[in-house]
């Protein structure tokens, strides 16, 4: 795929489970959905695929069969991030022998690097492929941030580091990189909640969580304002917000999980531990908007 294409909805895939395995009948059906609903491409093994709890074996499988599933009809973006550059290496060489169209590469996490430090741990990646590479930069996770000055050298080098997945919260911060990389440089939010606000300071699109569940009406609202036109886009932005906020209600991916299940899309909520099941409350206000929005079989 060419490098300044990262327009739209992207789904951040959760990875369906079931008796501690992947279920990939489930994820099957997850990524049918995704390309009935006009989705325009798919992030799986990031953290709401739950790659911490992945395997590598897992991990690899898990993007070899969304690339099947998708059957080259929309972009596959493979989750290769890692706080060990020789890991996050090692993934990015072996997700693109899987199929997949290019990386989400999130910033390590836990052991903070300075910015020189992820200056280099991304251009290790960078070296081993040419296709696009997204950086992922979500301080609330990883304890840092990427600085706007380490992308713009990133670009400058590795023109495959094309894009940001901006999820520091700040439409501040998303101004700074369309201003200071160009309009080529393809800028997404990573947070269903404030897509609309970055894109009207020059965002792209999304890497979407609550596109896992709700498709067409996302790809239409970011199309809407990709287009200028953020009187629609606002209409469906404030109609699914509250849906936006609940999903966070507690660790992602756990509530869209439910919401997927109690859809009918996918047959088990499971996920790993260190994450467990819903508390009843959030299940109620879950099953609450999920009626309201006619978001339930035979509703």
């Amino acid at each position: 795929m060419k490098t300044n294409q990262f327009y739209g909805v992207f789904t951040a895939l959760a990875t369906p489970m079931r008796d501690g395995a992947v279920d990939f009948a489930g994820l099957e059906a997850l990524v049918a959905h995704q390309l009935a609903g006009g989705i325009d491409g798919l992030v799986p093994v990031g953290t709401t695929g739950e790659s911490p709890t992945l395997d590598h074996k897992e991990h690899i499988e898990v993007i070899r069969a969304t690339v099947r599933a998708t059957g080259g009809l929309k972009p596959v973006i493979a989750g290769t991030g890692s706080n060990s550059t020789t890991e996050a290496v090692e993934l990015t060489q072996r997700a693109e022998s899987a199929g997949a169209d290019g990386f989400l590469v999130v910033a390590p996490y836990y052991n903070k690097p300075s910015q020189e430090g992820l200056f280099q741990h991304f251009s290790q990646i960078a070296a081993v492929t040419e296709k696009p590479i997204i950086l992922y930069s979500i301080p609330s996770r990883c304890g840092i941030e990427i600085s706007v000055d380490v992308a713009a050298r990133l670009y400058e080098k590795y023109p495959h580091v094309c894009a940001m997945k901006a999820a520091e919260g700040s439409c501040e911060k998303v101004s700074e990189y369309v201003r200071t990389l160009g309009p080529d440089y393809n800028v997404l939010s990573g947070d269903d909640g404030l897509t609309l606000p970055f894109m009207s300071c020059g965002a792209n699109g999304v890497i979407s969580v609550a596109s896992n569940l709700i498709v067409a009406p996302l790809v239409a609202m970011v199309k809407a304002a990709n287009d200028n036109d953020y009187a629609t886009a606002r209409e469906t932005f404030l109609k699914y917000l509250p849906f936006f906020k609940a999903i966070f209600l507690e660790p992602n991916p756990v509530p869209i999980k439910y919401a997927l299940k109690q859809a009918g899309i996918i047959a088990s909520d499971e996920v790993r531990l260190p994450l467990c099941g819903l508390s009843d409350e959030t299940r109620s206000v879950l099953d609450g908007l999920m009626q309201e929005l006619s978001l339930l079989p035979n509703t």
